[in-house]
């Protein structure tokens, strides 16, 4: 199970396969952090310290190693609640009172020493890939409101100081930029305050001590929320660093009557000493266990937006499909335009009927032409937004958010639907099941394409700003109610490219759009980046026409299919306008996709270097069993022209492994190839070598 807990001590110890994590009760009834690292076995050897001042200005309450601090008393350090009560008291004294154990999950009960108030701490032991999830529920049994004012998932302590901090910067088109911050006195902060989209930083920590991919402490965790998170990270005076995620308090309070409680989003928290790999793998293994509902191969998809745009018409459709099933594409998907009045981003959203002029024979003519070619059918929706111009929006004006006395902010000409209006959500519930009951569709790419502003709830009352979170709730209820129905559907979570990635987003959707950026080159930084938190399953990645619509550049097909090939493959290429020459490249690479994306999808990841050579070499490998994949990539040739040698990870060090390189049939052990390592000289310009690796 997991759990151990010593009740005359009253300590707690929550164990997985490789990692402990052990927090008491002291005294004055505090939950008092003990020790997160590998795993001791041995609770009895827990001291718990006596609290002690380390002056009047350093509180004694200050410098405590609380599980969940609290905003209240002798406190000035990040709290993880604060709240009023209707006296105007505006802090908390708790309690342990208790605890219990459901099967996996540890419950610490605590309760306010005056008010009736409980704060349940969740633990969730998850043995089997090194990781415990945490959330904390809050209960008013007062007779008066409770305002919260801040309410985070959780904190976490890290015994040392000097880290390093690693999470993602970027923007539309630049999703996904890793960086890298020593981590010194001050605070960090990370956070969305748009509510839609957050493709500046992504909702996860990574804190390292001089860690390598398969070296070094790695203490990391993800929130399972999207829209308006906030992240903390702080070194104290005292020895530590503290990490606090959760709702994001900017423009937030919510109240809770008598009875009434809130839960905090999930967060994933995990330790390990053997790098970022080990992260990686545990981060991955959680994703495809315990988070995607639907674990099936994910179909080579094509789309049709940067082939059409808003120029989509049933004709061009069906050539396109035909096109699509001949190069091997076994998913259709129809993007933008072919509703409404969408001619452009000016019209149409908000008014989901089918456009005559473009489908004069409805949808049902290009579904059964899908159909008939052995391929499943998507099709593309942005379900929170409106257009100023549609009838939906001269119905109901008042189904935005807004404020009375303002005008309304337009973003790619739209407003963004009141979500949190019952009428709101059922009409965008209703509209897409009767489109999934009425057609045959079998994926729906969910676009969000502009922030959320003048965030005026009415309907909300008092509760008004609480629409940051309950707008994302909303959004995650009408996707599970669809899926509950439509059982066979998978949804895509799409917003102006990679704006919705995130482990809630991932609890309820089946993909990711990692980026409108389809440079083949581009994305090797945006893929690598992903891989450190996120599933390649989830992993959609698209080969596209040249020049890119956005770098300009120019890159042999093959790349570009070899890149793509890293995730789940898509096509968005314009095949009408393709050579014979490129219309088998398409058809060869895809047939080979299809043979080895077994083991993309749901192998183990490998970010992997080679020795140290001027030229910049891309490597990367998964291994599913007794196969293996090694993808390498040289995107310039420089001065030397160098060879590298890459060890491989992840293979069997007592088995032979066969493979083909360059035209020569090989056999070497698994502890040769880790060890020594396979030699590999590409030549030229954006070069590359997507290599089949099989135990003999």
């Amino acid at each position: 199970m997991g759990i151990y807990i010593n009740d005359e001590r009253k300590l707690f110890s929550l164990t997985t396969e490789n990692t402990e994590y052990a927090f008491c009760i002291d005294n004055e009834g505090l939950v008092r952090h003990l020790y997160w690292g590998n795993k001791i076995n041995s609770p009895k050897d827990f001291d718990i310290p006596v609290l002690t001042e380390v002056s009047t200005n350093d509180p004694v309450y200050e410098i405590t190693k609380e599980e969940y601090p609290v905003y209240g008393g002798l406190r000035y350090k990040e709290n993880c609640l604060k709240v009023s009560f209707e006296d105007k008291t505006r802090d908390i004294v708790y309690k342990y009172i208790g605890h219990c154990i459901n099967e996996n999950e540890l419950v610490i009960n605590l309760k306010d020493a005056h008010y009736n108030i409980e704060i349940d701490l969740h633990y969730i032991v998850l043995e089997d890939v090194d990781l415990i999830e945490r959330y904390t529920v809050v209960k008013n049994n007062e007779e008066k409101d409770l305002a919260i004012e801040n309410i985070a998932s959780g904190q976490v302590h890290i015994p040392h100081e000097n880290l390093t901090f690693r999470n993602t910067h970027g923007y539309w088109g630049a999703e996904q930029q890793m960086f890298t911050q020593k981590v010194n006195y001050g605070k960090i902060y990370f956070e969305n305050r748009k509510g839609i989209s957050g493709h500046n930083h992504n909702p996860y920590f990574i804190l390292d001590k001089d860690a390598t991919e398969t070296t070094g402490e790695v203490y990391f965790g993800a929130l399972k929320l999207t829209g308006n998170f906030k992240g903390v990270v702080e070194q104290t005076p005292y020895g530590e660093t503290l990490v606090q995620m959760g709702i994001n308090d900017f423009d937030f309070l919510i109240y809770l009557e008598n009875g009434q409680s809130i839960e905090t989003p999930h967060m994933v928290i995990g330790y390990t000493d053997k790098g970022l790999e080990s992260m990686s793998h545990n981060m991955h293994d959680y994703a495809n266990k315990y988070i995607l509902k639907n674990k099936e191969i994910r179909p080579v998809l094509y789309n049709s937006w940067e082939a059409m745009e808003f120029k989509v018409n049933a004709k061009e459709q069906i050539n396109l499909a035909k096109f699509a099933k001949e190069i091997g594409t076994e998913l259709f998907v129809v993007d933008d335009g072919w509703f409404g009045e969408r001619h452009s981003t000016k019209d149409g959203l908000g008014d989901w009927y089918v456009n005559e002029g473009k489908f004069p024979k409805g949808l049902e003519e290009l579904i059964k032409e899908v159909k008939n070619m052995d391929m499943k059918f998507g099709i593309w929706f942005e379900p929170e937004m409106v257009n100023p111009l549609t009838k939906l929006y001269k119905e109901h004006p008042d189904w935005i958010y807004q404020f009375d006395n303002r005008e309304g902010n337009l973003s790619r000409d739209q407003f963004v639907l009141n979500m949190t209006k019952p009428e709101v959500k059922e009409f965008v519930f209703n509209m897409l099941d009767d489109y999934l009951t009425k057609y045959d569709i079998d994926y729906i790419k969910w676009d969000a394409n502009r922030p959320i502003s003048e965030p005026g709830a009415k309907n909300l009352g008092k509760q008004e700003r609480s629409l940051w979170l309950k707008h994302i709730e909303a959004v995650y209820e009408i996707v599970d109610k669809l899926k509950e129905k439509h059982s066979n559907v998978l949804f895509e979570a799409c917003a102006s490219g990679g704006g919705r990635i995130d482990l809630g987003m991932l609890t309820h959707f089946d993909d990711f759009w990692t980026s409108d950026n389809t440079d083949a080159y581009d994305r090797l930084f945006i893929q690598n980046s992903y891989s450190h938190i996120y599933p390649i399953k989830a992993m959609r990645a698209w080969v596209t026409d040249c020049p890119n619509f956005l770098s300009k550049r120019v890159i042999p097909m093959e790349f570009r299919f070899d890149s793509s090939m890293m995730g789940t493959l898509g096509v968005g290429c314009n095949l009408l306008k393709l050579s014979e020459e490129e219309l088998n490249i398409c058809k060869e690479k895809i047939a080979k996709y299809k043979e080895i994306r077994h083991i993309v999808q749901d192998g183990k990841f490998y970010r992997l270097q080679g020795n140290l050579v001027d030229n910049d070499y891309h490597i990367f490998e998964y291994v599913n069993k007794d196969e293996a994949l090694l993808f390498v990539f040289l995107p310039q040739s420089k001065v030397g022209h160098r060879f590298t040698t890459i060890k491989l990870r992840g293979l069997d060090e007592n088995k032979d492994y066969k493979f083909n390189l360059f035209g020569q049939d090989i056999v070497k052990s698994g502890r040769y190839l880790m060890n020594h390592g396979l030699t590999v000289k590409l030549e030229g310009d954006y070069a590359s070598l997507v290599l089949y690796i099989k135990e003999v």
